[in-house]
């Protein structure tokens, strides 16, 4: 083969790993994912505060119901949070200061799809509640077409108890890095009856941003996806 075609087939090899890799392979996964469970289409990407501020990004879809959530999560250590009351903020608010274990402390409101969270999930970190691995979950108002229940999750890690750099109330603080609560909801659920977990790319429009508490956070944009029923996909 004589050096120009050579050359022209170099080029059409490169124009076709171009069209591939940046116009046909995204549009399959995009046209996949979408196809995987309705709640995709149209995505929402961050809570709000019962303010209406910013809350707290999604970085988390589960798809399944909501007993196999909710004992894949008990089976791996997580605790579900009592409900904020007078009686329950007193007892985080003392056992954070004096360092005592309370593994299921509440977890205060965000709003998504106009209403509170349906599910929150905490892991303790340590012996007080001023630190913990936290997610809440809220079902999403579309089913598949095999009936199947999505729960949009935001995972994040308190690292300790102070002021919110917004309204001044008492509020926990969260580690700014959210991918790693992220990754370990999905390798907790990947060992707990849920086989199948993928991400989604580009998921978030921004890698950094405020939550309701004025605390930073960043990410690399990736939605975690794990199914419980891959086989009926």
């Amino acid at each position: 083969m004589t050096p120009r075609r050579l050359i022209t087939l170099a080029a059409l090899l490169l124009i076709a790993w171009l069209l591939i890799a940046y116009l046909a392979l995204p549009h399959w996964w995009h046209h996949h994912e979408e196809k995987l469970h309705p709640a995709l289409e149209n995505a929402p990407t961050l809570t709000t505060t019962p303010e209406g501020i910013p809350g707290d990004p999604l970085n988390l879809l589960i798809i399944a119901t909501e007993t196999e959530l909710a004992a894949a999560l008990l089976d791996a250590g997580w605790h579900p949070a009592d409900p904020v009351t007078l009686k329950t903020s007193l007892r985080i608010a003392g056992d954070a200061v004096l360092g005592r274990a309370y593994a299921d402390a509440p977890v205060s409101p965000l709003l998504l799809f106009g209403r509170h969270q349906d599910l929150a999930f905490e892991k303790p970190h340590g012996t007080s509640p001023r630190e913990r691995h936290h997610v809440r979950f809220w079902k999403a108002p579309q089913t598949d077409t095999l009936g199947r229940t999505a729960w949009w999750g935001a995972a994040t890690f308190d690292r300790s108890v102070g002021l919110s750099h917004d309204t001044g109330e008492i509020t926990h603080h969260i580690s700014p890095d959210i991918d790693p609560e992220r990754d370990l909801i999905l390798t907790d659920l990947k060992s707990n009856s849920f086989p199948t977990v993928t991400y989604r790319q580009a998921f978030q429009p921004n890698p950094t941003g405020k939550n309701g508490g004025g605390d930073p956070w960043q990410t690399d944009r990736q939605l975690g996806i794990a199914l419980r029923h891959p086989e009926a996909e």
